[in-house]
């Protein structure tokens, strides 16, 4: 299948604004995406049953994440999602910290991506077969502050104008950052997904990804048709992938050609495991039966997918298998 063409109408953008991740698949074909923070962390021992999840560590433990984040980048990841998923000020203001230290909170885990990428990129021997890494801030659905599994159903007991309220904060302190894009991850409903879209509107120097949490091979969490989403993502020059994560890996072939089907964006995946997420326990239920990384991703390559990755209970090993499988190193 054809690379999708990352190019711009020059009435709407400028030769040097161009798509964060048009130069990986131009020269490696892929770019690949790291994995599972937060679930990584737990892997190593981390408690992280909190409502502010993987950003509990960026208060006691923030080298722990840039050593997370480094050993994706040895993996093969190109791009490196900071752990702002469920960090928000409301959520540290639940937590009883202040404006000034949640707003650092948010800079610190873009920082300890930005270094850790920048250590990974200082070492030479690390330059071969590669390209320099990008950083993308995580920006999670507002069921990802409320901690109760609605970032899977997308039913919210707030209007747009709040929703929009909410996520603003977040977007304009990580729009201020030097995170190369934004990456709206496990949008659950299309309304979320139009807010978002407005605040990428509202701040045109930058370019953001919207990937959906999907219930099966054809709907996103709320029962949209992800088509729907797609085509609405069609519609923003500034929408630099249409995604599906923290979804179950049997449902991604499926649902990367629906999502061609309604967008000439690229398109992304980084599914789960294939385990269920239990909101009340906080716990994640095992898949029956492991995953080959190795062949799925190389079939979600051939149907178009142009980058590729894991979310939780993906570790490092499970990256290296992908990069592995996808990226030609003679094209670099």
């Amino acid at each position: 299948m054809a690379l999708q063409d990352f190019s711009q109408p020059a009435a709407e953008l400028s030769s040097a604004s161009e798509n964060p991740l048009a130069r990986f698949v131009e020269r490696q074909g892929v770019l690949v995406l790291d994995g599972g923070l937060a679930t990584t962390l737990e892997a190593r021992g981390y408690d992280l049953r909190d409502d502010l999840w993987s950003a509990k560590i960026l208060l006691e433990a923030p080298e722990a994440i840039r050593q997370v984040h480094l050993d994706f980048l040895a993996a093969g990841a190109d791009c490196l999602i900071t752990s702002t998923y469920q960090a928000s000020l409301p959520g540290f203001r639940k937590r009883g910290l202040s404006d000034r230290e949640g707003v650092e909170l948010l800079r610190l885990s873009v920082r300890l991506a930005v270094e850790a990428r920048d250590a990974f990129w200082r070492d030479a021997d690390n330059h071969s077969g590669r390209l320099r890494p990008i950083v993308a801030a995580s920006v999670g659905p507002y069921g990802a502050f409320l901690s109760d599994g609605s970032e899977y159903t997308g039913r919210y007991d707030i209007d747009d104008e709040a929703l929009y309220a909410f996520h603003k904060e977040r977007w304009d302190i990580l729009c201020d950052s030097p995170a190369e894009l934004l990456a709206c991850e496990t949008i659950p409903c299309r309304r979320e997904a139009g807010v978002l879209m407005r605040l990428l509107q509202e701040t045109p120097d930058r370019w953001a990804w919207m990937s959906f949490s999907c219930r099966n091979d054809v709907e996103i969490s709320d029962g949209t048709k992800l088509i729907e989403v797609a085509r609405d993502c069609d519609t923003q020059p500034r929408v630099a992938a249409v995604g599906i994560n923290c979804t179950p890996p049997q449902y991604i072939a499926a649902l990367v050609r629906t999502a061609h089907a309604g967008t000439q964006k690229p398109i992304m995946v980084y599914p789960n495991a294939g385990e269920t997420y239990d909101a009340e326990r906080m716990t994640w239920e095992a898949a029956p039966l492991s995953t080959d990384w190795r062949t799925l991703s190389s079939q979600w390559a051939k149907l178009g997918a142009v980058a590729i990755g894991g979310c939780c209970r993906v570790n490092p090993q499970e990256i290296a298998a992908i990069r592995q499988q996808t990226v030609n190193p003679a094209r670099l």
